[in-house]
């Protein structure tokens, strides 16, 4: 066996970074090795296209050891974590069944949402029966003036039950910074409930009360670092605020729990929960905790609603399921899967189920929670942690300056950002440059979908219309997906659905992919695509078209044949409705423009804003 080693590290030589960009450098042609393979992310720094042991070298994230500080490589020396679910209680009682349902099909963290009337002992006793409280996370998420009434119920119902208190884990989500994103009303004495709110708790050594709801900046378009930034500033505040109140940094840290979303960039989703565990552990410590376990921070993960999408929905199980991986390959204390169909409807028990096994699959057939930190040691992912902890931190730092997190909020600098990376994310989504599959890319174009769309909220916020008097700027939690959805539901409702011919001729390569990336590209509208074959004639091909009742006929063929195959084909469409589109952009095209042939679809073309002006000349509003 001994010699079987040996001969394999003598046939393998190492080979230097040097060696290897001279092979690159050659292969490359003489293009530029930055502009060619170097790319610059989204959170504002460069990614290379290959690592080395050598870029490794120096990065103290790669001498500590899981549950040792700064806890980049976990705050435990485990990758369990717990699979949590969502649960309206607008019936304590049917809560409670359902409860009780899915603690028996692998759920061990409950979310209840309860409204203020509802809180009453009766109505907790109801809620919690039969469920072991020393066994399950119990997490309650009501409305801010309500969180104190709330708690000291609650207290009350654990020590009636003889429970130890030290072993009940939880939290009540009490956050006015989000209730100031999200509906743009601000509570003043929200440092005085929060006071309250850890006195009344005292007994439950584990249970948070303060709460940082990142998972908002995600929902609402955010970049990756922004939300880090901005969630460690969300966390900062509470620290600062509570600490001038009176409170220990150990007793606050021990409060708050971070809310993050997950993207589906999943190698940086990774390295975002590794850095967040270094920043807040430093964070905290620098407020002179007594007790290292203090600057372990608390992360529940949410996967994303930005890009959940209507069409195509059963995609949305893809996604989620790569922003499952990277939260719980990234430590998360526990994750709640957004079920796949919450983009149009409540969602049933067919998704809730699939969500929760989407969780289930993980541990039980790929075993994410054996290992502890996998990511650790990969050059890449190491780098990726260090990159973003920098983007982050900077951004943490801006708004220290600020005055705060909640000045920052007050003011709007918050929101103006986010709302920035937002629209940049729209208009890349509106080009192809970030995929959303089914919507922007590959759509089914025979897929009706306006009859499911079922609850959806007035104003978008999840507050059914109601108190929206807002008096400070809130973020916009539209999905990306949106703009591509109301253009097809307009499609749907149009009095015609229009017929997109393929007028397929010439290089047959180049016909080929020119009809399946027009096919594709209208497809995006919910358009009726007509393909073929290939005809031998221009004329033959308009013949077609006519016959089939085109709306649109595009031209698909190779870039050298257009300069006498387009003017065929407008002459050959004189007095007809249909528009002539042509495949591509040749280098003919400004004489084509002068010739009166003014369409063109190409792969820098604007996706949306095209079908948008497609769909007025049709007269689909």
């Amino acid at each position: 066996m001994a010699d079987c080693k040996e001969k394999l590290f003598t046939e393998f030589p190492p080979v230097s970074t040097q060696e290897w960009m001279e092979k690159v450098t050659v292969d490359l042609k003489g293009a530029d090795f930055n502009k060619k393979l170097v790319w610059k992310t989204n959170e504002g720094f460069n990614v290379k296209p290959m690592y080395r042991a050598e870029d490794i070298e120096g990065l103290k994230t790669t001498d500590s050891l899981p549950g040792e500080y700064p806890f980049v490589r976990g705050t435990k020396c485990n990758n369990e974590w717990l699979i949590r679910q969502e649960i309206e209680t607008a019936c304590p009682q049917e809560a409670n069944q359902q409860a009780l349902t899915v603690l028996e099909k692998g759920v061990n963290s409950l979310g209840f949402h309860i409204k203020a009337d509802q809180t009453t002992p009766e109505n907790i006793a109801i809620l919690l029966k039969d469920i072991a409280v020393e066994k399950v996370e119990l997490n309650f998420n009501t409305c801010v003036k309500n969180a104190v009434k709330l708690a000291e119920v609650l207290t009350a119902y654990f020590q009636s039950t003889g429970a130890n208190l030290g072993n009940i884990n939880g939290s009540i989500h009490f956050d006015p910074f989000a209730r100031m994103l999200k509906r743009g009303r601000e509570i003043d004495n929200y440092i005085e409930i929060a006071s309250q709110l850890i006195k009344t708790v005292e007994a439950l050594p584990k249970f948070r009360v303060l709460g940082v709801s990142a998972v908002l900046l995600n929902n609402a378009g955010s970049y990756i670092s922004q939300e880090l930034g901005y969630a460690l500033a969300w966390g900062n505040e509470w620290m600062t605020k509570l600490t001038d109140a009176g409170f220990t940094a150990e007793e606050v840290a021990k409060r708050i729990k971070f809310n993050f979303g997950v993207s589906s960039n999943y190698f940086m989703e990774i390295a975002k929960f590794r850095a967040a565990r270094m920043l807040w552990a430093q964070i905290v410590a620098a407020y002179g905790t007594s007790c290292p376990c203090a600057t372990k921070i608390k992360m529940h993960a949410q996967t994303s609603q930005f890009n959940m999408t209507i069409y195509d929905a059963h995609v949305n199980l893809l996604r989620s399921q790569t922003e499952a991986m990277s939260a719980t390959l990234g430590g998360v204390d526990s994750l709640c899967v957004t079920p796949f169909d919450i983009a149009y409807k409540t969602p049933d028990e067919f998704s809730e189920r699939i969500a929760r096994n989407q969780q289930l699959l993980l541990k039980e057939e790929s075993h994410f929670d054996k290992v502890v930190d996998p990511g650790a040691g990969s050059y890449y992912i190491e780098n990726l942690t260090i990159s973003i902890a920098d983007q982050a931190w900077k951004l943490f730092l801006n708004v220290d300056e600020e005055g705060g997190f909640y000045a920052a909020v007050k003011a709007g600098s918050v929101q103006k950002e986010i709302k920035a990376s937002s629209a940049a994310r729209h208009t890349a989504i509106a080009r192809r440059k970030e995929i959303l599959l089914g919507t922007n890319q590959y759509p089914n174009v025979n897929e009706i979908a306006g009859d499911k769309v079922k609850g959806q909220d007035s104003c978008g916020c999840g507050c059914n219309g109601h108190h929206c008097e807002a008096t400070i700027e809130t973020l916009s939690f539209e999905r990306g997906a949106s703009q591509f959805e109301a253009l097809r539901m307009a499609t749907e409702k149009a009095a015609k659905r229009p017929n997109v011919f393929m007028l397929t001729i010439g290089n047959l390569a180049m016909r080929l992919a020119r009809s399946q990336f027009s096919g594709n590209f209208f497809g995006c509208a919910g358009y009726h695509i007509i393909d073929n074959l290939g005809f031998n004639t221009v004329q033959e091909g308009i013949d077609a078209a006519i016959k089939a009742d085109a709306d649109i006929v595009v031209l698909c063929s190779s870039d050298d044949e257009y300069a006498t195959l387009a003017p065929e084909a407008k002459k050959a469409l004189e007095g007809n409705k249909a528009i002539l589109v042509v495949a591509g952009a040749p280098e003919c095209m400004e004489e084509l423009k002068a010739q009166g042939i003014d369409q063109f679809i190409h792969v820098r073309s604007n996706v949306l804003d095209t079908l948008k002006e497609f769909n007025a000349k049709l007269s689909i509003n």
